[in-house]
């Protein structure tokens, strides 16, 4: 044999220990379990150490605007200081090439793109530039602007010079692993034609039918049986709680909270447990009214498992599936905390003091809008999106209007709005370089001049954040205190009424009000300062006084309370009444951030955007403002949502709760499934118009609540 250099002979039967082909030379180490995670090396792709992507400078960022020519800057990252000199060089290349400098980048040649990004290769160009020495002349290969860069990036030590550089730069898959994350070793192997990184791209529901029409010889089903029925019993749960569109590979720092709540959940479910306590808060956020009565069965399963199910929610649906109801309030904060009513619903139906009751009975209600506003012809336009599971769509989104975009859970609505649409805004707008979602176009954008993102991120991480320092209110509230006669008898700054700054607050604490004890092997024990007892400034500040009240007095207020106390200062009366207009007016305007929950948040973002100058031509974008919200919450929502739209701005909501769909303007609805079964558009237009189309699970829906 040539490869073994053994004569050949029948008598002759080679063998070996390793796991070798003798065909082809390739050995494969130990098949084992680390071979297949890309968290050990062992299987990680040694490329990009199991990340599955990596850093590369992106044409997108490099030209952010190909409507300029190369004479007017098209290409971002050369510096103004070279100016002369680029100019040279474009000049030589456009007199090889035959192009024109001043043609705009997006219609030159592919070609002359390509030898601009990418370099002319082998072929020399006669360069003549002006130098120190007088004029040069040289012939040679041109660099391109992506391989220059990624020179200087690689040979500089400069931190300063590196970071510049990644302005351009983004992330893509790994050109070794292609993004599967493992070696490939471990890729060769495969159950019916499918490596372990093909397994893990699939979607729960997918994956579930895989297992279930495998089929395999009588041996290999015997060896396999527990661990098939392991997998199928497990993606069965995760199906059941409404969550078979998301795939085995989903990055878990992606999921929502409740889809995170619904994964332990079915976690819940395989255990088995009995006379357990089960708590959950708002398990069906992010859940489509489809999916909820799969979220309710698995409930009553845990329940009927001899488990109690204690459920914090403001569904309709979950709230009347309860065997007992506890209605806590009869408001929000201080307003709040009194048992209204309990028992089964029937009993909180009946009940006059219940505002809960009184919705769920229909004695109140969400009003649906007499007329909708129409679109006047100006519209964004998405063309070809094919993010995830984005089919190639074109999506035409009208301007000054309240857009629903609606759908079952993994639709592509997250997809289309927050990667795809905010993220190509950004960079149109802003030369963002966070990468957008695929698609071969965006039009339309020159009729927007800013675009917001109001998520459920926290305001602040730190006890320092609070609603009056994020919503700015604290600024015109020092100020106030510096015009007091004591304050400027004393000579007193604003920075003197500031926690953060030294001068007025308690050196103590630092302004924080708390002090931290550090326990070593346990967790950190948080204590009210003994010197300011809580109250964050020195005694000499909290001399100064307004009405009876220091600053400390202040920011314990509520935003009611203090709305009343400045009623007579309109910089103040102004900000704090955005507040009150989101359903906030029960905070404490020093009330620390890290104890806010995320719809708060995203509430306090709102008010914040309400209080800025309107231009008319602002997009908001929010994703599941309803999260934590009761009825009577949805309804101030809505007026505040009503408020953006009649000064001009457009608002994208993605939405589940039909209350706020059929307020809506204009709806369009993804799916028809989730998953692989989604990114299609089902159908758009008014709320009518969508319960007309027969393959839309939300018009379907939609139609019970349009005919009341």
């Amino acid at each position: 044999s040539p490869r073994t250099g053994v004569e050949s002979s029948p008598d002759i039967e080679l063998l070996s220990e390793k796991s070798a082909c003798i065909d082809c030379g390739i050995s494969y180490p130990e098949i084992n379990p680390q071979l297949f995670s890309f968290n050990n090396p062992q299987g990680a792709c040694p490329e990009c150490s199991g990340l599955g992507h990596k850093m590369f400078f992106d044409p997108e960022l490099i030209v952010p605007n190909k409507n300029l020519s190369l004479r007017e800057g098209a290409i971002h990252c050369w510096s103004p200081k070279a100016q002369t000199y680029t100019i040279e060089l474009l000049e030589c290349l456009a007199k090889h090439y035959h192009f024109d400098i001043y043609t705009p980048f997006k219609k030159l040649p592919e070609k002359i793109r390509q030898i601009l990004l990418q370099g002319s290769g082998e072929e020399r160009i006669k360069f003549s530039y002006e130098g120190r020495s007088g004029r040069h002349t040289v012939e040679t290969p041109f660099e391109g602007v992506i391989p220059q860069l990624y020179r200087r990036w690689k040979e500089t030590e400069s931190d300063w010079v590196r970071e510049d550089l990644e302005r351009f730069m983004n992330m893509r898959p790994c050109p070794v692993c292609r993004g599967a994350r493992l070696k490939k070793e471990a890729l060769f192997v495969k159950i019916t034609e499918k490596n372990i990184a093909e397994l893990s791209a699939l979607s729960i529901k997918s994956a579930l039918d895989y297992f279930e029409k495998l089929s395999l010889s009588e041996k290999d089903r015997k060896i396999a049986e527990r661990i098939l029925k392991e997998i199928k019993d497990r993606l069965h749960f995760l199906n059941d709680v409404g969550l078979g569109y998301l795939t085995l590979e989903r990055n878990s720092g992606t999921l929502s909270g409740g889809e995170d709540q619904r994964i332990r959940l079915a976690t819940q479910i395989g255990s088995a447990l009995t006379g357990v306590l089960y708590v959950l808060d708002e398990p069906s956020i992010g859940l489509h009214q489809r999916d909820n009565d799969r979220l309710l069965d698995t409930m009553k399963k845990l329940r009927n498992l001899g488990n109690t199910v204690l459920v914090v929610e403001h569904d309709h649906d979950t709230i009347m599936a309860a065997d007992h109801i506890i209605d806590l309030g009869p408001g929000a904060g201080i307003h709040g905390g009194h048992l209204v009513a309990e028992g089964p619903p029937e009993a909180i139906l009946q009940n006059e003091q219940s505002l809960t009751g009184q919705y769920l009975s229909g004695k109140k209600k969400i009003a649906i809008p007499r007329s909708r506003r129409k679109p006047d012809g100006k519209w964004i336009t998405i063309k070809g999106a094919k993010e995830h599971n984005l089919k190639n769509i074109d999506v035409s989104i009208p301007l000054k209007l309240f857009i629903g975009i609606t759908g079952v859970s993994g639709s592509g609505k997250s997809t289309l709005v927050n990667e795809t649409l905010y993220r190509g805004l950004m960079q149109r707008l802003y030369h963002s370089k966070e990468l957008a979602g695929q698609m071969e176009d965006m039009l339309g954008t020159e009729h927007i001049d800013k675009v917001i993102n109001i998520d459920q991120s926290p305001i602040g991480r730190t006890p320092r954040s609070n609603p009056a320092t994020y919503t700015g209110v604290f600024t015109f509230i020092r100020d106030l205190f510096t015009q007091l006669p004591e304050s400027k008898t004393r000579g007193y700054a604003p920075g003197r009424f500031s926690f953060n700054v030294k001068g007025g607050r308690c050196e103590a604490c630092e302004g924080d009000g708390i002090l931290k004890i550090e326990m070593h092997f346990l967790p950190d024990v948080y204590v009210e300062c003994e010197v300011c007892r809580g109250q964050r400034f020195n005694r000499e500040t909290l001399e100064i006084t307004y009405k009876g009240a220091n600053i400390a007095d202040v920011l314990s207020m509520t935003v009611e309370k203090a709305f009343g106390f400045f009623q007579n200062i309109p910089s103040i009366r102004n900000k704090l009444q955005t507040l009150i207009d989101v359903g906030m007016g029960y905070i404490e305007l020093g009330q620390s951030a890290t104890t806010l929950s995320g719809g708060e948040a995203q509430r306090i973002k709102l008010s914040r955007e309400l209080s800025h100058r309107a231009t008319g031509r602002t997009l908001t974008i929010l994703d599941e403002p309803t999260t934590g919200l009761h009825f009577a919450d949805v309804q101030k929502l809505l007026d505040v949502l009503k408020r953006l739209v009649d000064q001009g701005n457009t608002v994208v909501v993605i939405e589940h709760n039909l209350d706020v769909i059929k307020c809506a303007d204009y709806l369009i609805d993804l799916g028809p499934e989730g998953g692989e079964a989604g990114g299609h558009i089902v159908a758009e237009g008014t709320p009518e118009e969508l319960v007309k189309a027969n393959n839309s699970h939300t018009g379907r829906y939609l139609k019970t609540v349009l005919q009341t």
